[in-house]
């Protein structure tokens, strides 16, 4: 098979990484000549994985259209507030009849389209059965350094769903599909949110019981958006959910975070995004997910704080104080 990347972030290019493992041809979009270079030249990707050697199959372009046209399958991952104007770029040159994987995460600020809606968008009719997303527990340099994990595979399309499941497949690598293709994106994109939340418990010093406090919440207000938007409230139970939920709020490899933790220290937003060289999806999805909840209706106590102390410098202690300060309720709501 020959395979196009759309993204040689950390993601993309562990993706890349597992499907080139496999033995697939597989070449990454990037915009850099520097990175393009270290992976065609040594197989390092010198921006985020430095000190991991990628497979020989392997390759990067900064040739787009060079990326999708004639492979066998494509794979999106790029940030996904620049998913709209890439895909109006390969649209026309997309072959038909492939499958189209995407493995970005949020939620658009200005339109509050999840990743599916701008697929189903931007892209005509008769790609929508070839489409599907990818998420789930899944470090990038994990996945790399062929540490087990799994995933969620969703599409609307059985068969398309059981074919990327197929590919994907590895012996470090298992895949499950699901028709659920709101509940995985919502759990994708909303984990970040909590995430910073998390962080920010962790750098104001606080233990373990805050974290699980955090988690076990911020399942229920993930639960509560997808349950209104469509979901089937059992995929929050599973890979896309509180797998991803868990591995987010944890890890120290988290950039979501990583950011909650260095506000939580004191730092500025500001200064943080300006010193990371990657996204940390959940700054602009508190936006969306907030306009969103308003929108639908939905109440969620910790994506508001979490807005505020974002947008509008609310302070990291306060935000903990109004949390713990809510009026006293029934579990599960």
């Amino acid at each position: 098979m020959n395979i196009g990347v759309i993204g040689a972030g950390s993601f993309g290019t562990a993706l890349g990484s597992i499907l080139a493992d496999k033995g697939y041809n597989v070449v990454l979009w990037t915009r850099s000549p520097d990175q393009m270079k270290s992976i065609n030249e040594n197989h390092i990707n010198n921006k985020h994985m430095p000190d991991l050697v990628l497979p020989d199959k392997l390759r990067a372009s900064m040739d787009l259209i060079e990326v999708v046209k004639e492979k066998d399958m494509i794979v999106s991952a790029p940030p996904s507030h620049a998913l709209s104007g890439i895909l109006k770029q390969i649209k026309d040159h997309l072959p038909t009849k492939i499958p189209i994987v995407s493995a970005s995460k949020g939620i658009e600020n200005e339109s509050l389209r999840l990743v599916s809606e701008i697929f189903e968008s931007e892209l005509p009719g008769s790609f929508h059965s070839q489409l599907s997303y990818l998420s789930g527990p899944s470090f990038a340099k994990e996945m790399v350094r062929k540490v087990p994990t799994i995933v969620s595979i969703a599409s609307k399309n059985e068969a398309t769903a059981k074919r990327v499941q197929e590919i994907f497949s590895f012996t470090y690598f298992r895949t499950y599909w699901t028709p659920d293709v709101v509940g995985v994106e919502v759990g994708g994109a909303l984990k970040n949110v909590i995430a910073i939340a998390a962080g920010v418990a962790d750098g104001l010093g606080f233990g373990q019981n805050t974290r699980a406090a955090l988690i076990t919440r911020g399942l229920n207000e993930i639960t509560r958006m997808g349950i209104k938007m469509g979901a089937d409230p059992m995929t929050f139970l599973g890979p896309s959910g509180m797998g991803d939920l868990v591995l987010t709020c944890c890890g120290e490899a988290s950039r979501n975070r990583t950011v909650g933790f260095r506000l939580g220290q004191g730092e500025t937003l500001k200064d943080i995004l300006a010193s990371m060289n990657e996204v940390a999806e959940g700054v602009k999805t508190t936006l969306s997910t907030k306009n969103l909840a308003d929108k639908l209706g939905v109440e969620m106590a910790i994506t508001e704080e979490v807005y505020k102390m974002l947008y509008e410098d609310k302070n990291p202690k306060e935000v903990v104080r109004a949390l713990m300060g809510r009026d006293l309720k029934r579990e599960g709501v």
